[in-house]
């Protein structure tokens, strides 16, 4: 499962990557005597509302959640690493900070938060600004879930035989969680990356929902996913349900990879 996974991922990103020379149109290109056409040679998955080509427009869209909801999640993986290894080695004090702050973050709702977050940006703000302040907040605002996970293994591994040896031969306790505990931390690392890289894609696909993701003309799967709005036009026009499924299948490889290493484990 983890090889079919992996490899489905695999060809699903490099579609998306060369999105620019599969599609046979532009995401933004309109052809306006073709309104809501259905599926054909010309539009593989149809043309929405304004004669735009479904099939290009969810591969442009998808390359820009996936290639920004990996770079929030390295941010918040970032965090949460600086943040568990510094409380780790500066003493319970420190620790007991951190799991509070990390825990009050936890407890606020953090969608409303990042829904109130982007509904103050201005709304003349670029696509490009928008999706890099989207993704940024998403960055910040989800640490404290894979930073309560870091500090409990920074404090296994600081409570271990080989720190305890090396801080009673007087090395720093900052020293061992960085040259002796943070090598230990690798694999968390990434399995907390393979867990927040879809939840952001999700979240995106929310802010979308809501009409507060990326705007228009720049395509994003959420933006898309707001014709399933309409329940009856999408169960006469099942091909919009495309974004939706390509969303499933890469969500669900990310989480097969996940369950796969903590089987390992």
């Amino acid at each position: 499962m983890r090889r079919t996974a992996a490899v489905l991922l695999g060809l699903i990103v490099v579609a998306l990557l060369f999105a620019g020379k599969i599609a046979p149109h532009s995401y933004a290109e309109q052809f306006r005597e073709m309104p809501n056409a259905a599926p054909s040679a010309r539009f593989l998955l149809g043309a929405d509302g304004l004669g735009r080509d479904r099939f290009a427009r969810m591969l442009y869209g998808g390359r820009t959640s996936l290639l920004f909801a990996p770079a929030a999640a390295v941010l918040s993986t970032l965090l949460a690493l600086a943040i568990g290894l510094a409380a780790g080695s500066l003493g319970v004090r420190a620790e007991r900070m951190a799991a509070s702050l990390a825990d009050l973050c936890l407890s606020l709702p953090w969608l409303f938060a990042l829904l109130a977050a982007r509904a103050l940006l201005p709304l003349n703000a670029s696509p490009s600004q928008s999706v890099a302040i989207t993704f940024g907040l998403l960055g910040l605002l989800g640490w404290a879930g894979p930073c309560r996970i870091v500090m409990a293994a920074v404090k296994r591994h600081m409570h271990s035989e080989f720190a305890s040896f090396a801080i009673a031969m007087g090395c720093p306790r900052w020293r061992v969680a960085l040259v002796h505990v943070l090598p230990h931390l690798t694999s968390l690392a990434v399995a907390q990356f393979l867990i927040t890289a879809p939840a952001f894609l999700l979240a995106e696909a929310n802010l979308g929902l809501l009409g507060l993701g990326i705007p228009e003309p720049a395509p994003s799967w959420g933006g898309m996913l707001r014709e399933l709005e309409n329940l009856p036009s999408a169960v006469a026009h099942p091909w919009i349900l495309a974004p939706a499924i390509l969303l499933f299948l890469v969500t669900g490889c990310c989480h097969l990879l996940v369950s796969a290493d903590k089987a390992s484990v």
